[in-house]
């Protein structure tokens, strides 16, 4: 008999032989299985498929029709290395689905912690009601700001109209018309503010970096990856233009991943606050407009 714990092990072993990368919403071939097998069988993600379990599903039959259905999605996933998500056209972030296909970067900021667990909240004031998420993707970022703060309104912007299209699936599949509105617009351009709260997870990658890009991140819009040579390029005209788009008491909330050390050269001295995350204590940081201000006054020129 071929239980759903068989089928997951198999697959992980399948994965881990074909040596696919991992990273866009699992870290290891066991988990991605997990996700592969219980999506391909209509179970919720999050069962329990260990062996012990009082409510596994681990040892749950599946007939050969859908040890066919599975094993084709593992075969798939293998030769064409796209990330799974593109596949099952589901991410989930903070235990929230969303629609994703290949218009769109996988969803996977660590700015969703944040949002979720309150670690922002100290930095906002009971007078924060415009929210920017800008370079929204797949607006799963917009659509969580508005799930943590219900008072507030929130704009999620993007240059991609392609992203923008995925965005519009995902804010409707939520029910948040009436509080997410998209825009297309190269940078703020479009989204002009004045903002209390900017959330950004941009193009950060520098050029070294996406010339070793694994299959997986290839298969993603170059356009939310690709941050020119040392990755700061969307930053320097964020951070340009951000005294005139935060509100007095404004935050930015920016994700820059393994590139600290090349935002700190690019911006030296600049006063942020680097958030604790899963990932770590330097992926994300909080920028106020106040600290912006008084380093902006001292520079000799600008940047």
């Amino acid at each position: 008999m071929t239980t759903i714990r068989t089928l997951i092990d198999d697959s992980a072993a399948a994965l881990s032989t074909a040596g696919v990368h991992f990273g866009h919403g699992t870290t290891n071939a066991q988990d991605e299985a997990s996700w592969l097998v219980l999506w391909s069988l209509g179970l919720p993600v999050d069962s329990d498929t260990s062996p012990d379990g009082a409510e596994s599903v681990a040892n749950q039959a599946v007939s050969d029709e859908q040890r066919g259905k599975l094993e084709t999605l593992v075969t798939e996933r293998i030769r064409s290395r796209k990330p799974a998500a593109y596949l099952t056209q589901q991410a989930w972030l903070q235990g929230v689905p969303f629609y994703i296909d290949e218009r769109s970067i996988v969803p996977r900021s660590l700015i969703a912690e944040l949002l979720a667990d309150g670690s922002i909240d100290d930095w906002l004031s009971d007078k924060t009601r415009q929210v920017l998420d800008l370079c929204t993707g797949n607006g799963s970022l917009a659509c969580l700001a508005a799930m943590a703060y219900p008072d507030v309104q929130v704009t999620g912007a993007d240059l991609s109209a392609d992203a923008l299209a995925v965005a519009r699936i995902n804010v409707d599949q939520h029910g948040l018309q009436e509080r997410v509105q998209l825009v297309q617009s190269d940078g703020m351009a479009n989204a002009r503010g004045p903002w209390d709260l900017i959330i950004c997870n941009p193009p950060y990658v520098n050029a070294q970096s996406m010339a070793s890009l694994p299959l997986e991140y290839q298969a993603e819009p170059v356009l939310a990856l690709a941050g020119g040579q040392d990755g700061m390029d969307f930053v320097r005209g964020l951070i340009l233009e951000l005294p005139q788009r935060l509100n007095e008491d404004g935050v930015l909330v920016l994700e820059i991943g393994n590139e600290r050390a090349y935002f700190e050269a690019a911006f030296p001295g600049l006063p942020v606050f680097w958030m604790d995350t899963s990932a770590g204590d330097d992926q994300v940081l909080l920028l106020t407009r106040e600290a912006l201000m008084h380093w902006s006054q001292e520079q000799p020129t600008q940047l």
